[in-house]
């Protein structure tokens, strides 16, 4: 009987860009020691080689279980998530956290159980299309993580929004992040299902094709979804990226532009609506359209943080303080909402650039292998996937410069935070499945 053997030339590339990931990672946090306090400390390079071999645990998954799957996409998400603790770390020693009260520590942590999170799911779903069989399940299943911070005894308010779920002050999780997955998973099954209705019946206005009233009923319901998660969570952001990574979905799956534009409407609307009748919505248009007035900035959550984060970025300039010489600590939540900002003004605007430049090539890659797999829900999912990173890349980036109104959103892989750790690595761990998909090239090695 004759056997394909799979060449392992795209593992042995991804072990290359990993060696290279690791050099990079140790190398910051040396840097950001010499740089903030003048000596080395081997605890924080002990934990982070420890990371490093969980992900060449990883690694060697991918060679027996997903030989085919992409090679960039985990070299990729291994150099931000090092970058990410090497700052965190930065403003841990700039605040005098110690042990369990350092973010990085925590950070290191929540990325060891995201890593093992993502090796489950490699050796767990073998085949992605199985997934399909169980669409709806996923979509009650999003549909009950959104709701659990709502439940009393278990739900947080953190920072005026209530998306959290807890136990006393020991372990906050946000349901919300895993929720995402969920509804690429349902979207992705339920536009399969339905494409047929959604693309090819409707009334033609203007030389635009739209969809009959009775096939508008997706759509609304994401909508009506996404301002509850606005009005009861008071989460802007989480909202943003579930109603855009649908309307994307749904424009891939027909190809119709009509979507596209009752989208932005339906979004546009609610957000109109919501910025006169909530106060929490208000305040953000009012700090993002007039961050430099003297009233706003005075104001309870007025536009301090922003303009901190602005002047932060404004200080690095070009090439940057250097890591560990500059102040990023001064500007609020400099570890989550304004990793970026912290970012810019130790690393400058060719470090964040270099940063962007890593999510593009990844997000480049996830439209690649769905354009590449051959099934539909393969397809649907890699894509909304990827563009779900690509967005929250964009609201968080594009907050903290003030090109839109800052959410409370994290930026993946860099921000301090549990939850969306565990998330986007499921994620990562979800394309390299699709990935491994794709045909064998004609070429491949055949033995006996």
């Amino acid at each position: 009987m004759r056997k394909l053997r799979i060449p392992q030339t795209e593992r042995n590339r991804e072990l290359a860009l990993l060696i290279l990931a690791f050099i990079v990672n140790i190398a910051m946090v040396l840097l950001v020691q010499l740089g903030a306090t003048g000596a080395i400390d081997t605890t924080l390079v002990s934990l982070t080689a420890t990371l490093a071999a969980l992900v060449l645990g990883l690694h060697v998954c991918l060679r027996y279980a997903a030989p085919r799957a992409d090679p960039l996409l985990l070299p990729i998400v291994t150099v931000l998530n090092g970058i990410g603790i090497a700052m965190i770390y930065r403003l841990d020693l700039a605040e005098g956290y110690t042990g369990w009260a350092a973010f990085s520590t925590r950070q290191i942590v929540w990325s060891a159980i995201a890593i093992v999170a993502a090796i489950t799911v490699i050796l767990v779903v073998r085949n992605h299309r199985i997934l399909f069989r169980y669409t709806y399940v996923f979509g009650l299943s999003a549909f009950v993580l959104l709701l659990l911070p709502l439940l009393p005894g278990i739900g947080k308010s953190v920072n005026g929004a209530r998306v959290w779920i807890g136990i006393g002050d020991l372990l906050s999780f946000q349901p919300g992040e895993v929720a995402k997955i969920a509804l690429a998973i349902f979207f992705a099954g339920y536009l399969v299902r339905t494409r047929d209705s959604l693309s090819l019946v409707g009334r033609r206005f203007l030389g635009i094709q739209f969809p009959r009233l009775r096939d508008l009923g997706p759509i609304v319901v994401v909508w009506a979804l996404s301002m509850g998660v606005i009005v009861f969570q008071r989460d802007l952001g989480t909202a943003l990226l579930y109603f855009g990574m649908f309307t994307v979905m749904i424009y891939v799956a027909t190809g119709r532009l009509s979507w596209v534009l009752i989208g932005l409407g339906l979004f546009g609307g609610g957000a109109a609506i919501a910025s006169q009748s909530l106060t929490y919505v208000n305040g953000r248009f009012n700090n993002w359209l007039d961050a430099f007035s003297q009233e706003v900035y005075d104001a309870q959550g007025g536009s301090f943080q922003l303009l901190q984060g602005i002047f932060g970025l404004a200080h690095g300039g070009l090439v940057g303080t250097g890591l560990g010489q500059g102040r990023p600590a001064i500007t609020p939540l400099a570890e989550s909402d304004y990793i970026i900002a912290s970012l810019g003004e130790e690393l400058g605007l060719a470090g964040i650039f270099a940063i962007l430049a890593l999510y593009l090539v990844f997000v480049g890659r996830g439209i690649r292998i769905g354009f590449m797999e051959g099934d539909d829900f393969g397809k649907l999912l890699s894509l909304g996937l990827a563009f779900t990173v690509a967005l929250q890349v964009f609201i968080m980036v594009g907050g903290v410069t003030r090109v839109i109104p800052l959410t409370g959103l994290t930026t993946p892989f860099l921000a301090a935070g549990g939850s969306s750790l565990v998330a986007n690595w499921i994620i990562v761990a979800l394309l390299l499945r699709v990935s491994d998909s794709v045909k064998p090239p004609r070429n491949a090695e055949v033995s006996a």
